[in-house]
């Protein structure tokens, strides 16, 4: 039996507590907030509730199987419902596509949406990238990432390499497979599930539509954050024990590998394992000895692009809104000003800047544990946004840009026939600046690194850190960010601990 020590509650650091109590070692769990969660956050004011994070999980049997290997299954502990439709869309030319939450239904929904020709092209390209999804998902997702070794191991097969197309970009394939342009926006899109630009991100990313469109999308009745208070509660039944209120200050190396923590006040708590949920940029600037072993991925964190960031408004609202879906993605009439803004290319190359712009995405469960009565509503509002960086692209703490940004948001809304000012109750803003406050994520990018670039994946920090005994779970780390991969990355630490 290992002593082991996790470092933050995040999603990525409950799945893997769970896990190592569930096989028979001692963990202790510590988080710098006073609630557990990380970015899958809430918050709660006059009856208003908000997930402040993810607002929907997909690959749920990620989640079935990490509960069936440490106890009770996962719809014994959390409502887990399928969204139908699970999300519509709004195009800049006013087209609507409500998309059916079951995959034999959206073909129908795209030919009745944008025409004939549009379901056979959306279902060519997902029959390409189910393709990428068998090649990729065994070796990419749920194996440590071995840098060259695993792209030796794909080039052995011909085929397999020009099914997953290293080359091309996301957009190249888009463009290569799609004719309409809304289609082809509506696969850029994917790109930000991993914090990226799609002119940039790789076409394996095709995989992400095909595994929403497959597998579905799902809700948690109460809100997401109900995953991670069940995540806790199976690491501690299991005996885990968290600590909240208690940030790690450094992680202790001796004779020549990870003995412990130390925790801000200069408590020190020995370990045999530590595994670290954090920011992984974070954690090698800030917690680990800058010596020769941690040298190649601090610079490899240093050539990665780190991922965009949010601007969030919570609104408060007055009334019902008639129709309205459980998700609701409206498109700008230029996504490529909107890329070049959030990671400063192009057109506002190497100033980023808060897009004028901007894709505005609207989560709106119906859900009464979220609203204070039947004549209310609770949104969630997120537009994509540069990260917090005062010393070379936008200082979200500016007095006035956060206030100032949220009105430009809501002009935004009611221009694309969602008005709500004269409904709203309030409205509370969280900008990357309050993001990396209150989660500990570099600059409040969500994802840590983006997949920016056709090495991208191999620049993503491995599991195994190079001090042993320290491992690396959670969105930052491999194999990436969004609630299945964080799910993934704790079960590979698992397994490289192994069983006490």
């Amino acid at each position: 039996m290992a002593r082991v020590v996790v470092i933050g509650a995040g999603l990525g650091g409950l799945a893997a507590a769970a896990r190592l109590t569930a096989t028979g070692h001692c963990v202790t769990v510590l988080e710098q907030a006073h609630r557990v969660g990380g970015k899958l956050g809430t918050y709660a004011r006059d009856g208003h509730v908000f997930d402040t994070g993810p607002s929907l999980v997909t690959l749920p049997q990620v989640y079935r199987d990490l509960f069936a290997a440490t106890g009770a299954p996962l719809e014994a502990v959390v409502d887990l419902v399928r969204l139908d439709p699970a999300v519509a869309y709004r195009f800049p030319d006013g087209t609507g596509l409500s998309v059916p939450g079951t995959a034999p239904e959206i073909a129908r929904a795209l030919t009745d949406a944008l025409g004939a020709g549009a379901a056979e092209q959306w279902t060519a390209l997902l029959d390409r990238a189910a393709a990428m999804w068998r090649i990729s998902e065994e070796p990419f997702l749920r194996r440590p990432l071995q840098g060259v070794a695993t792209l030796a191991r794909l080039a052995r097969n011909p085929a397999d390499v020009t099914t997953i197309a290293p080359w091309r970009t996301l957009r190249g394939l888009g463009e290569r497979q799609l004719d309409d342009p809304r289609l082809r926006m509506l696969l850029d899109r994917y790109a930000t599930y991993s914090g990226s630009d799609p002119r940039r991100a790789p076409a394996v990313l095709a995989t992400v539509p095909y595994a929403e469109q497959t597998f579905g999308s799902w809700y948690v009745r109460g809100g997401l954050h109900r995953l991670a208070l069940a995540l806790a509660e199976r690491a501690t039944g299991h005996g885990a024990v968290l600590r909240t209120g208690s940030a790690v200050r450094r992680v202790l190396v001796e004779g020549g590998r990870a003995a412990g923590v130390e925790i801000a006040g200069g408590e020190r708590l020995a370990a045999d394992v530590v595994v670290s949920g954090i920011d992984a940029a974070a954690l090698y600037a800030d917690l680990l000895p800058a010596d020769r072993r941690t040298r190649p991925a601090r610079r490899d964190l240093g050539r990665a692009a780190p991922s965009l960031s949010g601007v969030v408004l919570l609104l408060a609202l007055r009334g019902r809104t008639t129709g309205l879906a459980h998700h609701t993605v409206l498109f700008p009439e230029d996504y490529d000003a909107e890329f070049d803004a959030v990671f400063g290319t192009g057109r506002f190359r190497g100033a980023p800047r808060p897009v004028a712009d901007p894709t505005v995405y609207v989560s709106a469960p119906d859900d009464p544990a979220l609203r204070p009565d039947e004549d209310s509503e609770s949104w969630f509002v997120l537009v994509n946004a540069p990260r917090h960086d005062p010393a070379g692209g936008v200082d979200w703490d500016e007095p006035g840009l956060a206030g100032r940004y949220a009105g430009e948001v809501l002009d935004v809304l009611a221009r694309r026939g969602m008005d709500v000012r004269d409904r709203l109750r309030w409205c509370e803003v969280r900008t990357p600046a309050d993001l990396a406050r209150d989660t500990g994520s570099v600059g409040g990018s969500i994802y840590g690194s983006s997949s920016n670039g056709a090495r991208a994946a191999f620049l993503r920090p491995a599991n195994a850190s190079p001090v042993p005994g320290l491992f690396l779970v959670g969105g930052s780390s491999h194999p990436g960010g969004g609630l299945p991969l964080v799910a993934l990355s704790a079960q590979i630490v698992a397994d490289l601990v192994g069983p006490a």
